[in-house]
């Protein structure tokens, strides 16, 4: 025979290592024919009918039909316990899904939510109550000012952008004066543009610094209500006019000096200002003079208005804004976190919705599938009926074949197999309708309790808003950026 090697490793390979087809069912559906051939019935028979074995007369069954049935019996038991595996996962998931546990804290957590989400709303007004008085002190200490001082205007507050640019300028008049005088001085200066530079910023400091100094700290008193404070502003006015004529022609005469004697320029300037304070002699001195003048002026001007004129007004409204930027801050940052809590816990609440509706999808699943299952064990016993049926006409029809006898009378009785009834417990198993209507129940449940969540927030903005009647605003003005 050609191949025979191949042949029988072809055979090997193809062949099965049981008596089942292929097939991805629960219950295996047996290859009868393979069967058969393992279990040898066709010799068996023919060697039993030689014999004229089982007798004619014989009532039960031989050997090989016993151990037919004992396979085919043994099979049921195996797939018996292959359901009651099945049916014990099934229980398994049934129980995993919990309904009473579901709906036990669904009871919990809609309290427990609302007393947290309460408490939070505590805890905001709280805080907020804090920040409330501290504004309502803030809004009586401008009432009071502005009281004692009868003032009916709006403090003037210089936003961070003007406040910027006032400096600025400072900054730029000190630079465009001290390069300026820096090219007048630099003539008579030993160390040429250097030393000339040096001495400029020195002058321009002092210049521009004054101007500041008495604007700042003297002259705004002028505009104060008490009598005293206004004769010292009047007095820091005539000072500063004087040491800002003082400084600038002290620089002009310096700058004539300096520009004819290398050494004692200073003690010359002093000894012109005694005798003759306004005896200039060069055009360019008096330049000098003005243009110091002007820079101290325009410095002078943006001092006052670096702040409110009124002493001590600018910080009042200051303290005041900023006990209001903190208050209204504060309760936004308050209202935007319980609606992202309240956001959070509404899409909670929905997907808990939508989950419960999905297990119960689930439970008739698992249910359908164990009945299905239970079903298909059935067809299997028939099967293996219908198997044992063909078996035993297998290894009859090789006995009849084979004997000289008549058969025995119960070859012609089919077989009838005994068949199991699977048991279902389903004592704590919900009804359907049952669990429909408390799913439903349970749902309405949470749809209530984010409208009661929803009501919460709203309640928790009117408690904010309801400080403000706790501690109503004075009327102090609206704040004016200058």
């Amino acid at each position: 025979m050609r191949f025979e090697a191949l042949n029988r490793l072809w055979e090997t390979v193809h062949e099965t290592s049981h008596d089942f087809r292929a097939s991805t069912d629960v219950f295996p559906i047996v290859d009868t024919e393979k069967l058969s051939v393992s279990l040898n019935l066709r010799e068996k028979g023919g060697a039993s009918g030689r014999s004229n074995r089982p007798v004619p007369s014989a009532q039960s069954l031989d050997e090989t039909e016993q151990g037919i049935v004992a396979w085919v019996e043994e099979e049921k038991k195996a797939s018996y316990q292959v359901l009651e595996d099945q049916f014990q996962t099934f229980d398994g998931r049934l129980r995993n899904l919990d309904f009473e546990g579901q709906f036990g804290m669904i009871r919990q957590a809609n309290a427990s939510s609302l007393s947290d989400f309460k408490a939070e709303v505590a805890s905001g007004v709280d805080e907020l109550h804090g920040l409330r008085r501290n504004l309502k002190i803030a809004e009586d200490e401008m009432a009071d000012f502005k009281a004692k001082h009868n003032l009916q205007r709006a403090a003037k507050v210089s936003s961070k952008a003007a406040w910027s640019f006032k400096i600025a300028l400072i900054v730029f008049l000190v630079l465009v004066e001290m390069v300026m005088n820096g090219s007048f001085l630099a003539k008579g200066s030993e160390q040429g543009i250097v030393g000339g530079v040096t001495e400029a910023a020195a002058f321009a400091f002092l210049n521009i610094g004054a101007a500041l100094m008495f604007s700042f700290f003297c002259v705004r008193f002028l505009v104060h209500r008490s009598f005293f404070l206004k004769f010292l502003g009047l007095l820091g006015l005539i000072a500063y006019v004087v040491v800002a004529l003082s400084i600038n022609i002290a620089l002009a005469h310096y700058r004539e000096v300096s520009a004819t004697i290398l050494t004692g320029a200073g003690a010359e300037v002093m000894q012109r200002l005694k005798t003759a304070p306004l005896g200039l002699q060069e055009l360019n001195s008096w330049m000098l003079f003005a243009v110091g003048l002007m820079f101290s002026l325009f410095a002078f001007i943006d001092g006052c208005y670096l702040t409110d004129p009124y002493p001590g007004f600018a910080g009042v409204q200051k303290r005041l804004d900023a006990a209001r930027v903190n208050y209204i801050d504060r309760k936004l940052d308050l209202i935007d976190d319980l609606r992202d809590i309240r956001d959070d816990h509404n899409g909670k609440i929905e997907g808990i919705i939508r989950d419960l509706s999905m297990r119960r999808r689930e439970t008739a699943a698992i249910i359908a599938h164990r009945a299905r299952t239970a079903g298909l064990f059935g067809e299997h016993q028939n099967h293996l009926e219908r198997t044992a049926n063909t078996l035993l006409t297998i290894y009859r029809d090789a006995n009849r074949a084979a004997r000289s006898e008549p058969e025995p009378a119960y070859f012609a009785a089919p077989f009838r197999l005994e068949r199991l009834t699977p048991v279902i417990h389903t004592n704590e198993e919900w009804d359907d309708k049952v669990l429909g209507e408390r799913i439903q129940a349970a749902q309405a449940e949470l749809g209530e309790q984010i409208k009661r969540i929803g009501a919460e927030f709203e309640s928790a903005i009117e408690k904010y808003h309801k400080l403000d009647n706790l501690f109503p605003e004075s009327t102090i003005g609206a704040t004016q950026a200058a």
